[in-house]
């Protein structure tokens, strides 16, 4: 990977950044009716709405404000919560891991289960098992997250009680999170990966490999799906940044203390700084993992880093 490639694409996200940092300022301004008599309600005293939209900076003009807004955001400023008064950052930092300890859990078991299923699916293509194979991963693509969650909640943890029902006190934890995000990415991974191998399988190479005597092991490993390595980490990028975005129901299911959690409880409290701290943060984050994808390609195909 040459290093102008490498400036253009981070040039790239300047612009990307820039546009997600003012539709999050301005979802404030977009909040129906008076945003302060929404966060504390129709009956807050004159004083106290003051007060709150002095400390918002809500009394300024909105270039001011903006501006106010990304001079803090450039200093790591993200205000404070209205309710706790504790810096949004120390908020942020604290759940922050938590929800990427669980996407990166859930992407690892999702790659354990989806990429070898999808491998045996298309070496046994229109037999029996392909069929089995795509019909299981069709039917967990299509469980969401709040009907999934506590079917394995109530299956491992209330019946049979091997592993806990929620919360963050053991290791064991967080199984049942990250098998709840996972089997869904599983699902997507095996089509995709199935897919990919098909289009190569009965490519020239591929059967050349096979004519030089090498395994079908090793034909299929270091040639085969190598090849099919870009749709499968375009779809792995698109996860990782749908796990980080997606998290906020699995969280608040299984009493995970993640950043998606944190965005409900600010929603319920109408904390509305920690809110738009939380949709900033996950937001930049999928930007992240985006131009990470992008850079992967460089990696996994020679021909891409002259694209």
């Amino acid at each position: 990977m040459n290093l102008k490639h490498l400036i253009s694409r981070l040039l790239s996200v300047i612009p990307v950044v820039f546009g997600v940092v003012l539709l999050t300022f301005l979802l404030i301004h977009v909040v129906p009716g008076d945003p302060v008599e929404v966060m504390l309600g129709e009956s807050a005293s004159v004083a106290d709405s003051a007060a709150l939209r002095e400390e918002l900076g809500l009394n300024q003009p909105l270039m001011i404000q903006f501006g106010q807004y990304f001079n803090k955001l450039a200093h790591g400023d993200l205000g404070r919560s209205i309710h706790t008064k504790i810096p949004i950052s120390v908020l942020i930092k604290e759940r922050y891991p938590a929800t990427v300890k669980l996407a990166v859990v859930a992407l690892a078991l999702g790659l354990m289960i989806g990429v070898p299923m999808g491998i045996y699916a298309a070496l046994h293509a229109g037999h029996w098992q392909d069929f089995v194979i795509t019909i299981i991963s069709v039917r967990f693509s299509a469980m969401p997250a709040f009907w999934l969650g506590p079917l394995l909640m109530l299956l491992f943890a209330v019946w049979l009680g091997w592993l806990p029902v929620s919360g963050m006190d053991s290791p064991g934890a967080i199984v049942l999170p990250a098998l709840t995000l996972g089997f869904g990415l599983s699902a997507i991974l095996t089509r995709m990966t199935r897919t990919s191998l098909l289009e190569v399988l009965n490519d020239d190479y591929i059967r050349t490999a096979r004519a030089k005597g090498l395994s079908e092991r090793a034909v299929i490993l270091r040639h085969a799906l190598r090849a099919a390595l870009l749709p499968i980490i375009t779809i792995v990028g698109l996860q990782m940044g749908s796990l980080l975005a997606g998290t906020v129901i699995t969280e608040t299911i299984f009493s995970w203390d993640g950043i998606g959690r944190l965005l409900v409880e600010s929603i319920e409290k109408r904390d509305y700084p920690v809110t738009q701290a939380c949709v900033l943060i996950v937001s930049l984050s999928y930007v992240l993992i985006n131009l990470v994808t992008d850079l992967l390609y460089q990696v996994a195909d020679p021909r891409m880093r002259h694209a």
